[in-house]
């Protein structure tokens, strides 16, 4: 619809409005009811919480273009780094970015002003953008888990060609896109009229049938985007450590093996913080499609932007682990940070070492030292 014909949105349909668990783009204030819009109990209109919200959301932004953007930097610049683990690696900061530009920014606003300001187009476009990110991140993270498994615990070293990482990577898009597309088909901006010459513009849910058609899809996505892909990941990685621990390396292997015990520690800790961060977001969401009353409580915007904000912490954790757990990336960003401040290119104190890579593990991060002239990022 254009703005001359939006529909008046009811009171009804809007506190009918079902709040998905990947659409965060948008806030509590979405689902609408008496309280809203009277302004009681809503917490997050006080100067003082509105000075945290901004410093929460800001600093998330702020790390999470950096983090991410080196990440994917990195990966592209340095050939070492250019293998099928690190490309999905580089996924995952794709989908992280995406969320820290199109969606965050636009989410403080709305919750601090608690009206739709930004016009009708992106109504359709920032939810379906973050449904999108997040669905990437958890397929990801299950490609990533079950290339491993393939590879360590099956012992198959034919790896999986650049070529066919980058087929795996689009079809992830695709079925992506496909499981966030009804936060863009089912959704309506209009007008809502709360008082006889007061109004503001929302954006809401809007679906076909009942409201429970949008708690259907609610639950179905937090099983599929979190409950689902845990299970497959825990699984796949109870399996791999499992047989590290038990593994007898020959002498010749023993390199290998440690390397192996390295990588999968750092995925795992991913996987752990991404469950970590979504939990009280996706328990929040459960009570709220299991008892409506929840809408009504005390503070509810204030709590669900609380876990909205934890949430999103996890895209930008991920190039901290990296920096933190692996000293390869740990040397490629102190690489890149030189080159900012020098005109010249600098190794790092810990002395990159020219290596040949005849053996290099299926799978691994990185090899374990990176070639003295793909440090030169300065070239």
């Amino acid at each position: 619809m254009d703005s001359g014909s939006q529909a008046n949105v009811t009171r009804e349909e809007l506190s009918h409005s079902n709040e998905d668990p990947s659409e965060c783009c948008t806030t509590a204030s979405t689902r609408l009811n008496d309280n809203t819009f009277l302004r009681l109990e809503d917490s997050t209109k006080l100067i003082g919480i509105q000075v945290v919200l901004i410093l929460a959301y800001s600093t998330i932004i702020l790390l999470g273009v950096v983090g991410n953007f080196l990440v994917i930097y990195v990966v592209c610049k340095f050939k070492t780094l250019r293998t099928v683990t690190n490309f999905f690696i580089a996924n995952l900061a794709v989908a992280d970015l995406l969320v820290n530009t199109l969606c965050l920014p636009f989410t403080l606003i709305y919750t601090l002003v608690g009206e739709w300001k930004f016009g009708q187009i992106l109504c359709f476009v920032l939810p379906y953008a973050q449904g999108l990110a997040v669905h990437i991140s958890t397929v990801t993270l299950n490609v990533i888990a079950l290339d491993r498994h393939r590879c360590i615990v099956y012992h198959l070293e034919t790896k999986m060609s650049k070529d066919m990482c980058f087929v795996v990577i689009g079809i992830t898009w695709t079925i992506s896109a496909v499981l966030a597309s009804p936060l863009a088909i089912f959704r309506e901006y209009g007008t809502f009229n709360f008082q006889p010459e007061q109004s503001i513009q929302v954006c809401t849910e809007k679906w076909p049938g009942s409201s429970r058609d949008g708690t259907i899809y609610s639950i179905s996505m937090l099983l599929l985007q979190y409950v689902l892909p845990l299970s497959i990941i825990s699984f796949a990685y109870i399996r791999i450590w499992s047989k590290l621990k038990n593994h007898v390396s020959p002498g010749g292997r023993s390199d290998r093996h440690h390397r192996r015990r390295k990588t999968t520690k750092m995925l795992v800790t991913m996987v752990v913080v991404f469950a970590v961060s979504w939990l009280p977001f996706h328990a929040f969401q459960l009570a709220i499609d299991i008892d409506n009353s929840v809408l009504d409580m005390k503070d509810f915007k204030l709590l669900y932007t609380v876990f909205h904000i934890i949430a999103m912490c996890s895209t930008f954790a991920n190039p901290i682990l990296y920096g933190w757990m692996n000293n390869n990336y740990r040397t490629a960003f102190i690489t890149v940070f030189k080159c900012e401040r020098r005109m010249d290119c600098v190794h790092p104190k810990s002395r990159v070492r020219v290596q040949t890579q005849n053996t290099l593990e299926t799978g691994d991060i990185v090899s374990p030292h990176l070639n003295a002239t793909d440090a030169k990022v300065c070239d």
